[in-house]
């Protein structure tokens, strides 16, 4: 009786590797992750405000740990997978390999401490690969950006019909901002960004009162309707991913749905079952 008990308990126990795969998995290990990828990135910048060699010690420490961290994460990630090969067909997955590979490398093998750093830096780009809302931003502006290329080519027509005109009409002024068609482009592009454009626009109507209308038309244009363009297309393809995900959970429910009620009706299978072995043993 106890060696079958033993029996029972041992294969009831879950294997390293099982246990492993359910940590990979769970929220405990993705909330880790998270909060050691914003505390390097505090300790990044903190670097920057000390010169005391021992505090920069410590700092060396804690990046060491960082790197040990990340490194049996990866492991871990790779060990659970039961095809190696689909864990680096995942795009983001091949991101993070190939972050900390690069933090594997020591710093003494860089000429330039600024490759060093940039290399270290990159690290906190991991919250990326591990925050599924940024996630979905970013699926969000690639799936939009074929109507961001659309728009980008109305905004370079306006930007070209604009700067023409403009070298016409005020390429004598003295602050020399429409002297020839590439120079009007970045006149255009600063009044776009609405530094300093009244100056500009005040200029020309010293030569003819009627300039504003160039410099209002152009604005109401690109500032208030081409802006408000890329605007929504990036929410329409936020709001399709959001369908999506409503989508699958919708197919996921059904889905539970279905086996729960396939398991019932086996229960009762089972039931009706018994209770025939009980009316014949009766």
């Amino acid at each position: 009786m106890q060696n079958s008990e033993y029996i029972f308990q041992k294969h009831n126990l879950l294997s390293m590797k099982s246990r492993l795969t359910m940590f990979r998995h769970s929220r405990l290990f993705s909330n880790t992750t998270t909060f050691i990828i914003i505390f390097y990135s505090i300790i990044l910048s903190l670097k920057t405000h000390f010169d005391d060699n021992l505090i920069l010690y410590i700092f060396s420490i804690l990046d060491t740990m960082v790197t040990i961290y990340f490194t049996m994460e990866i492991i871990i990630k790779l060990y659970v997978e039961r095809n190696k090969l689909d864990f680096f067909r995942d795009g983001w997955n091949l991101f993070d390999f190939i972050i900390v590979m690069f933090s594997l490398i020591p710093l003494d093998m860089f000429e330039s401490a600024a490759i060093a750093r940039l290399l270290r830096i990159f690290r906190v780009l991991r919250l990326i690969a591990v925050n599924d809302n940024i996630k979905k931003i970013l699926m969000a502006l690639e799936g939009a950006i074929p109507a961001i290329m659309n728009i980008v080519v109305l905004m370079f027509i306006v930007f070209y019909v604009y700067a023409i005109l403009g070298n016409q009409f005020f390429g004598n002024l003295e602050s020399g901002l429409w002297n020839n068609f590439s120079i009007s482009m970045l006149t255009l592009f600063r009044i776009l960004t609405f530094e300093d454009w009244t100056d500009v626009m005040y200029e020309a109507m010293d030569i003819n009162g009627y300039s504003w209308i160039y410099f209002i038309s152009f604005i109401i244009i690109n500032a208030f309707v081409i802006f408000n363009l890329f605007i929504a297309v990036i929410v329409d393809e936020i709001s399709k991913i959001k369908d999506n995900d409503i989508q699958h959970a919708l197919e996921n429910e059904d889905f539970d749905k279905m086996v729960i009620t396939k398991e019932l009706s086996e229960i009762k299978q089972m039931l009706k079952e018994l209770q025939k072995e009980d009316k014949n043993n009766v």
